[in-house]
């Protein structure tokens, strides 16, 4: 479940839009909601629930540029939309196999602050009965009227930067079409487990 992101209130986008708490709030609250119908609903029954969640709770064109680093602009739009596709499909997968069954597990928001660049981080413990309690650091930028998370880091472990590390690599070593077809393998790897 780990391999997935001053103290100030939280306010609402430039245009009157969730507040970047909210946002996360909605997606855990979804994200619950699968987990407690999980075993009824299936993976593929996860994966369709969540689609919506994920993709209105995420800046998925964002993350999928960070994680490709410089090699971004070396990709051609049809490449650029083919990965965003791709690591969409990624993201909702892992989400799907990560969150298949609950057994009383809770959100539990701890603060917010403000980040240099006018993001946001919402700290939250994710707690699991009789056991240790995970903390994840939601890390969120506006993106048009609302807060859109960009990473999300669980016990300091930052899912984007292990993402990029591994990306830019098949990259740089074996070409676009190595990427795309070892995301496609991890994604049909989750679906069977």
């Amino acid at each position: 479940m780990l391999a997935l992101l001053a103290p100030v209130t939280a306010f609402a986008g430039a245009s009157g839009g969730m507040s970047a708490r909210a946002v996360v709030e909605k997606f855990q609250a979804e994200l619950i909601d699968v987990m407690k119908n999980g075993k009824t609903l299936g993976y593929a029954g996860r994966y369709d629930k969540l689609v919506n969640p994920v993709s209105e709770s995420h800046d998925l064109v964002k993350i999928a540029r960070v994680v490709v680093g410089k090699e971004w602009e070396k990709l051609t739009s049809e490449q650029q939309d083919k990965l965003v596709d791709v690591f969409s499909k990624l993201s909702v997968a892992s989400y799907a196999h990560n969150f298949k069954e609950y057994g009383g597990e809770s959100f539990v928001f701890e603060s917010e602050e403000q980040t240099t660049r006018g993001g946001l981080v919402v700290h939250y413990l994710f707690k699991v009965p009789d056991e240790k309690s995970h903390k994840f650091d939601y890390w969120l930028k506006e993106k048009g009227d609302s807060w859109r998370i960009i990473n999300i880091i669980a016990d300091g472990v930052s899912d984007l930067a292990l993402r990029r590390s591994e990306y830019t690599t098949i990259l740089q070593r074996e070409g676009f079409d190595a990427l795309i077809a070892k995301i496609n393998e991890k994604i049909d790897n989750y679906s069977k487990l």
